[in-house]
């Protein structure tokens, strides 16, 4: 569970070791894929998507990021062989060496100035619903569920930062249900409650994602990193603060070439080609 050799950018050509990876214009896919299982996560694939988010904070060729699962799953979570059955014999000190490690995942994929859009299909669960909710934004198909197992093995919800994020997108009382209970929330209860933010029909997630992170991608990639910044560290400002937050990065906006570029396309009546800088 100590860091790996650091991944670091650019990284067009990359190939992991435990999940499938490729950038395609502008966007990066993170594909869990251990299909057989429905897509577990182990110490090794953890450590290695922790690493590799990191390395798109450097990675400029990348201006949206899409996760799935091979096949007709998301994620099944951790794997009960490969990580539930060793922490039982673990000492604390590895313990907390793991969990710190799952958190850093998510402080990684908060930390990526790059959107990140989560496709999900069919199982979507435990560590798996964690990346999901830490996505930015969230498409799922049609008989995708989600479930929060955490106390189903013993565990309390509080993994990975849920508590925190999971009542932030779905409100505290339907958090505090899914969290103590444990059950599986369908794909449209998801939808309506506002944890996915598109719904499309099975087998059509991915391209879905895709769709979305292409039309991000034609964005102003500069100002896009700079509102995923600010929704995330607005969390803990006040509201006067917040704004004088948002005065600050908006007038690091106007310098950029892409709002010269957005006005002088209004004024000959074009649409803007964004280029990021």
């Amino acid at each position: 569970m100590r860091r790996q050799n650091a991944i670091a950018a650019p990284l067009a050509g990359f190939t992991p070791q435990h999940f499938g990876f490729a950038i395609e214009g502008g966007i990066a896919t993170v594909t869990l894929n251990r299909p057989e299982k429905k897509n577990p996560l182990t110490f090794e694939s953890y450590a290695e998507l922790r690493d590799t988010f990191r390395a798109l904070r450097f990675e400029e060729s990348v201006t949206a990021v899409v996760i799935t699962g091979a096949g007709a799953n998301f994620s099944s979570g951790g794997d009960v062989f490969e990580i539930i059955e060793p922490l039982t014999t673990m000492g604390a000190a590895d313990l907390h060496a793991f969990t710190t490690m799952t958190g850093d995942l998510v402080k990684e994929m908060r930390a990526c100035p790059q959107p990140v859009v989560a496709a999900v299909e069919g199982v979507c669960a435990g560590a798996g619903a964690i990346i999901a909710m830490a996505s930015d934004l969230r498409v799922a198909a049609t008989g995708a569920k989600v479930a929060f197992l955490f106390n189903k093995v013993g565990l309390a919800g509080c993994d990975m930062g849920a508590c925190a994020i999971l009542p932030r997108i779905i409100g505290q009382g339907r958090a505090s249900e899914l969290l103590y209970t444990g059950r599986f929330m369908s794909a449209e209860e998801g939808e309506r409650w506002g944890f996915f933010n598109r719904l499309v029909p099975a087998g059509e997630a991915l391209g879905a994602a895709r769709e979305t992170a292409r039309a991000l991608t034609q964005g102003p990639a500069y100002a896009n990193g700079l509102t995923k910044r600010m929704l995330h560290m607005e969390w803990a400002m006040g509201v006067d603060a917040a704004i004088d937050a948002e005065a600050m990065a908006q007038a690091l906006c106007m310098k950029t070439q892409d709002f010269r570029r957005a006005f002088e396309a209004f004024a000959g009546k074009t649409k803007p080609v964004f280029e990021g800088d």
